[in-house]
């Protein structure tokens, strides 16, 4: 049966997720107008730390693919006509679904530490594939970021790398 504290932590990370892509489709002028004239100042720091528009895409993309996931689980758990085991499998299907997302963000946090990139990380079923954000294509990298990737994982899998500029 679900507790009431692994109901609110999954409320919580669907409003969390939700206020995030609401954050980066924000547009500039909305920003603005909410933060005044601060935004010079941030500015100054969010060039040094811009990402490819492509990865950005990529995971508003999977954002909302994983917000559609959860408020689907979500109403079966609060669904009242469901059975029991219907709840069971839909509160796994979340812990299932929170459980990847943190390794994605484990495997681009090791990428960002060990190869200075920015990248994308998406695992499904047995396949991961990451998107690179470099001007550098070369095969010693990527066979390296499989490596790392590869260490990271407690099963085989089968490991692709994209370059993007």
């Amino acid at each position: 049966m679900i507790n009431k504290q692994s109901l609110w932590f999954v409320t919580l990370f669907s409003l969390i997720l939700v206020l995030s892509i609401y954050y980066v489709t924000i547009s500039d002028n909305s920003l603005e107008k909410i933060l005044g004239n601060n935004l010079e100042e941030t500015a100054l720091v969010s060039n040094e730390t811009t990402l490819s528009s492509e990865l950005v895409a990529l995971r508003v993309k999977e954002d909302e693919e994983v917000l559609k996931e959860m408020e689907n689980y979500q109403q079966i758990l609060l669904d009242s006509t469901k059975t029991s085991e219907e709840k069971s499998d839909a509160y796994n299907s979340l812990m299932t679904l929170n459980s990847k997302k943190g390794q994605e963000q484990e495997m681009e946090e090791a990428i960002k530490k060990e190869y200075q990139l920015d990248s994308f990380v998406k695992i499904k079923d047995n396949n991961i594939t990451i998107t690179v954000s470099t001007n550098e294509h070369n095969a010693n990298l990527a066979n390296n970021i499989i490596r790392t990737i590869r260490q990271m994982t407690d099963k085989e899998r089968y490991i692709t790398v994209k370059f993007q500029e």
